[in-house]
């Protein structure tokens, strides 16, 4: 992906949603533009990895390794939605391995390069943590309304179909 291309994925991103397009255009001399060929792994489970993934075109697969060796996909990840948020955050180990499905294209910001903007823009750097807080909101909210799902399944049904 060329540089132009990191722009207008930036600027099309939730990480884009209250940034100018100054703003966009200072963030994107920060990004890295990444293409990953079907079945490369972006980062292991277990792995740190300080960077925060924005999917531009493609999926990334979020998978587990059972003890067995086999791999289980957990969820798919799509075009605009972000990876790595948590570790992006906290620096801690990542808890599944994301994998291509398929070519995937994707920006990445490398938590220092935005700490780097902290003391010259620091509305900017407050709006991307806002994005990144947003999506892992979504993520959590999506996974509490599973979890009632599944719970009201196993209580109600008693796990029956």
């Amino acid at each position: 992906m060329a540089a132009e291309d990191c722009y207008e994925t930036l600027r099309k991103s939730p990480l884009a949603d209250e940034l100018s397009d100054e703003a966009c255009d200072l963030l994107s001399a920060h990004l890295v533009c990444r293409r990953l060929k079907d079945g490369e792994i972006l980062f292991r489970e277990g792995d740190i990895d300080n960077n925060l993934h924005v999917i531009a075109e493609g999926n990334l697969a979020v998978t587990h390794e059972t003890p067995e060796g086999e791999w289980v996909v957990l969820h798919v990840l799509r075009s605009r939605d972000l990876a790595g948020e948590m570790g992006f955050l906290d620096g801690q180990k990542h808890s599944a391995t994301l994998r291509s499905v398929g070519q995937t294209d994707l920006i990445s910001l490398d938590r220092d390069a935005l700490e780097q903007l902290l003391d010259t823009h620091p509305r900017v750097v407050y709006q991307v943590m806002r994005a990144v807080i947003r999506s892992v909101h979504g993520t959590l909210r999506r996974m509490n309304i599973q979890y009632v799902e599944m719970t009201n399944y196993i209580n109600k049904q008693h796990g029956r179909y």
